[in-house]
């Protein structure tokens, strides 16, 4: 049998492993009587823990959530987990998490045992953090659209688009999206009846949120990816590439559109924030290309060739 430290210890890790127990099911798992169970879970009530029980045959008992944050019980792999993630947030595109990060970096690492701290130590160690990169979003407007979406309500919010113009918008926030880069809403907009991706950093969430909705049948698997890859994109373009389908999907991120033609050529629908990177990102298909327009990837394409011309 368990020392009474070790098995508060067992039995709150097994109440933090799933949503609820009855009472004989924990007796044996701890191999302990049912009386036994009702008692550490009094002490553990003592200690602060906000353990739920429902009487009766079907009852049981469940871990709330309480008003302060008691100690947290967790597997190895779970604890190198969150250190990592700590220190990935303290270098993140959220601003105003980056000192609570650290802090809360620095507290979990008090507390781990010696072969955690040196695996964490050496991820610390042998990794280097590149700039985010892209813009960094408010905590908080992070925080009001994932609430938006979670409650499903309509979302009122001032948004400003790839020209710099403010608009006011009203969407049914379906889900938040994150590439490395940029967090974006996946929406129902609603005024223009359709499915959009809005770039979080440009948008300012009005106060109070809109009335609630009956969510609408989710889109299409490849409208996330597609949305976001549209949003991001100032030039866009359908090129016809001499190379299976499977071929080129492989070559390029999941958020563009690759169309089967037939077993030797695909049609890409791709895009970038430049007419030269777009050029740029045809040319790392590997595969020979056939594009119309628009004009300004063209010229592009004109002036790459004819700067990788040998001279004379």
């Amino acid at each position: 049998m368990l020392e009474t430290s070790a098995r508060l210890l067992r039995l709150l890790s097994l109440l933090q492993s799933r949503p609820g127990w009855t009472g004989p099911q924990l007796a044996e798992r701890l191999k302990v009587s049912r009386r036994t169970v009702r008692y550490d879970i009094g002490r553990l009530r003592e200690l602060g823990y906000p353990i739920h029980g429902e009487p009766g045959i079907t009852g049981g008992y469940r871990l709330g959530a309480g008003t302060s944050l008691p100690p947290l019980l967790l597997e190895d792999d779970e604890a190198v987990a969150v250190a990592v993630g700590l220190r990935t947030a303290a270098h993140g595109t959220v601003a105003g998490i980056e000192e609570s990060s650290v802090r809360a970096l620095a507290k979990l690492e008090q507390v781990l045992p010696a072969r955690l701290r040196h695996r964490v130590a050496a991820l610390h160690r042998y990794t280097v953090p590149l700039p985010a990169g892209g813009p960094v979003v408010d905590a908080a407007t992070l925080t009001a659209v994932a609430t938006a979406c979670r409650d499903r309500r309509r979302l009122r919010f001032d948004y400003r688009d790839h020209a710099g113009t403010e608009q006011a918008r009203d969407a049914e926030p379906y889900r938040l999206v994150h590439t490395g880069r940029r967090w974006y809403l996946v929406a129902w907009d609603v005024h223009r009846d359709g499915w959009r991706a809005f770039r979080v950093d440009r948008m300012s969430p009005r106060t109070p949120p809109g009335p609630r909705f009956v969510p609408r049948e989710p889109p299409a698997d490849d409208l996330v990816p597609r949305g976001v890859d549209a949003a991001l994109s100032h030039h866009r373009a359908r090129v016809t590439v001499r190379a299976p389908a499977a071929v080129i999907t492989a070559r390029v991120p999941a958020s563009v559109l690759v169309e089967p033609v037939d077993e030797e050529t695909c049609v890409v629908h791709a895009g970038a924030d430049t007419p030269y990177r777009l050029a740029l990102h045809l040319l790392m298909l590997d595969a020979p290309f056939e594009v119309a327009g628009p004009p300004e990837l063209l010229e592009a394409l004109r002036l790459i060739h004819a700067r990788c011309a040998p001279p004379g």
